[in-house]
């Protein structure tokens, strides 16, 4: 059995951790028992537990130097980081060691920002990539693209969902949970961190012009409050935030449609999820996006709120093409993402670069 371990320095719970808490528990199948390591943090303390109770064992850590010997007596180690100085850890752990990017790598703002993050993004991470044994990315756009721009080659793991977690309803389940929900017009979904580049006032200002249908917000972060304070004074009634939520599963399978006009992201588990779940997907026409999800599974739309409206209202009105974009959408995550893939992507991966034998 290939021993794994997986360090992240995150603070809180974020796509890179869903991704640890999906994919490992799938590990062992592909004889592989991985450990995860994580910074003391109370944003983590939901993580460690889901964690234990899916089999995988988390161990907390008090320094990033405690690490080398932490890790010292496992077959590979895998560090996937939120902050450039964590990849100093990559000149001390001893080999094999890979790291998994989850970053988002290109920001789709003006004025000349996009570069600037390029820039800045060279300086700070990809500079110190050199000293890991393989670079893993989730998809192919983002191997291109480091490939291109910082000459790092890099290997291709698909990042996936749970189809048996994040899956359709029975007619009779969606009834009860759009009752639980009170969700009784057409109902947008969009569960996202609240920051910049997940483009939430794009879906208020949406939400505005498109009064007839409404708009639900899962999550939190530093725009939260004062994208409230927006809604607010829009008088927006048909926008609800309903905060940081465990039921993200059960509210897709009461939506009718995914709303995601990113500005970043590499692709956005949002949208896998809501492929998963069978619904129509929303969401931006950048490569990392046009990657998992092409116009025969969902609308690809430039993400300005008239554009948005205008999709949001073409599947209003076209029901039955909008449950045929969700019925393809969800065979494409069983046949190219779902987590099983991706755990075997994983697997294969981590023997090679280890070279120890089944």
């Amino acid at each position: 059995m290939l021993r794994a371990a997986f360090i992240t320095d995150a603070p809180r719970i974020a796509g890179s951790e869903i991704w640890l808490l999906e994919t490992l528990p799938k590990l062992p199948q592909q004889r592989i028992s991985p450990a995860v390591f994580l910074p003391s943090s109370s944003g983590l303390a939901r993580l460690k537990e889901l964690l234990e109770a899916r089999g995988v064992p988390t161990h907390t850590y008090p320094s990033h130097n405690a690490l080398v010997h932490l890790t010292e007596n496992y077959d590979v180690r895998i560090l996937q980081a939120w902050y450039p100085k964590t990849y100093l850890l990559l000149k001390k752990l001893p080999s094999p060691k890979a790291v998994f990017l989850h970053d988002q790598l290109e920001y789709h703002y003006p004025f000349g920002i996009k570069r600037l993050y390029q820039l800045i993004y060279g300086a700070t991470k990809a500079s110190k990539l050199k000293d890991a044994d393989a670079v893993l990315v989730g998809t192919h756009w983002a191997a291109h693209y480091l490939r291109r721009h910082f000459g790092l080659e890099t290997q291709v793991v698909a990042v996936g969902v749970d189809p048996d977690r994040f899956r359709p309803p029975s007619p009779e389940e969606r009834q009860a949970l759009r009752s639980l929900y009170q969700f009784s017009r057409f109902t947008l979904l969009t569960p996202a961190r609240f920051t910049l580049e997940k483009n939430h006032l794009a879906v208020l200002l949406t939400a505005r012009l498109t009064p007839d249908a409404d708009f639900v917000l899962v999550g939190e972060g530093s725009w939260s409050k004062g994208l409230r304070s927006l809604a607010r004074v829009l008088n927006l009634s048909n926008v609800r935030f309903l905060g940081r939520r465990e039921d993200i599963a059960e509210l897709y399978r009461a939506a009718d449609a995914v709303l995601f006009p990113t500005l970043a992201d590499n692709p956005g588990l949002v949208i896998l999820e809501g492929m998963a779940s069978g619904l129509p997907v929303i969401t931006s026409p950048f490569p990392p996006q046009q990657e998992v999800i092409s116009p025969r599974e969902g609308l690809l739309v430039p993400p300005h709120p008239r554009n948005l409206s205008q999709a949001v209202r073409w599947l209003m009105q076209n029901p039955q093409k909008a449950r045929e974009l969700g019925e393809k959408g969800r065979q494409r995550i069983l046949s190219e993402r779902s987590v099983d893939v991706g755990a075997l992507m994983l697997a294969d991966v981590l023997r090679a670069l280890s070279k120890v034998p089944l």
